[in-house]
């Protein structure tokens, strides 16, 4: 980001919350977003990320599921103190971090199953907002198996193929997987409140060991997803899943289910990144053919 640019977003920041921005500093905002520390003058700290050439409602999606997964009380999520839209801009109370605690996995699976228990209207979102750096639709959905064909595996299946990012034999599973998704043992649950990009880097653990969300690609959908893509960079104890398992139990051959989760987001990955995610969606898919 120019720094134009960045003077704009600070600017627009004092002036929508009518406070002088006495200092600021660049902090890591994900691979799509500059994103900055404001100290103001009211003695506030906030975060506020912002995008050059961005959309003016670059944000807003997000803004709207931070606010969804907060009314869950059911995990720690920023408030949401402004969203502009020229320039794109999203202001959120600002939680210093800190080392976890012996309490705070689990405490954070069973916030976790409580998240999920507050549920969602359908599979997908309401307000039919994309969702992620590939824009993935959200097209509200009646089961698990309908959303995750049409809204996830198909999508992405056409985008591999229309980049040339799968070879067309993954394509061809994905798509063969899509068909045949209610033999899984996956099909009855309804739809939970989930966060939809929860690895381990959107976990932030405040002073008092308490673990907070932020990030999302909040939607309704499979509880398992959530689990799956916490399970595929790492970065969780276990006692996180024997909390989760303890307060709400996952059915049969939920772990068997880990990697068809996964397939989303490794073909994501795969069409961003290529490399090793091209290999590691293929043998993952394999495994469901």
């Amino acid at each position: 980001m120019s720094s134009d640019h960045a003077s704009l977003a600070i600017g627009a920041v004092a002036e929508a919350l009518d406070v002088e921005v006495v200092a600021a500093s660049r902090v890591s905002g994900g691979d799509v977003a500059e994103a900055f520390r404001l100290e103001l003058g009211d003695g506030r700290v906030v975060f506020a990320k912002t995008r050059a050439g961005a959309p003016s409602d670059f944000f807003d999606t997000e803004a709207r599921g931070l606010r969804w997964l907060r009314q869950a009380n059911a995990l720690p999520v920023p408030s949401v103190v402004h969203v502009g839209s020229e320039p794109p801009l999203l202001v959120l109370e600002w939680i210093d971090e800190a080392h976890r605690r012996p309490q705070s996995d689990a405490d954070f699976g069973r916030s976790l199953a409580a998240l999920h228990a507050a549920g969602a209207p359908c599979f997908g979102r309401e307000d039919r907002r994309t969702t992620g750096s590939r824009g993935l639709p959200n097209e509200p959905c009646a089961t698990w198996p309908d959303f995750f064909a049409t809204q996830r595996l198909l999508p992405l299946a056409r985008l591999a193929a229309d980049e040339q990012a799968l070879p067309p034999a993954t394509v061809a599973m994905l798509e063969a997987i899509a068909a045949r998704l209610d033999g899984f043992g996956a099909e009855g649950e309804p739809p939970a409140r989930l966060h939809g990009d929860l690895w381990a880097g959107n976990r932030i653990i405040d002073a008092s060991g308490q673990s907070w969300l932020i990030d999302p690609a909040a939607h309704g959908g499979h509880r398992e997803f959530d689990l799956a893509m916490m399970q595929l960079f790492g970065g969780w104890a276990d006692d996180v899943f024997d909390a989760y398992d303890d307060i709400a139990p996952l059915a049969d051959g939920w772990r068997d289910r880990v990697g068809l989760h996964q397939l989303a987001p490794l073909a994501v990955h795969a069409i961003k990144f290529g490399g090793g995610y091209v290999r590691a969606t293929a043998e993952t898919a394999q495994r469901y053919c």
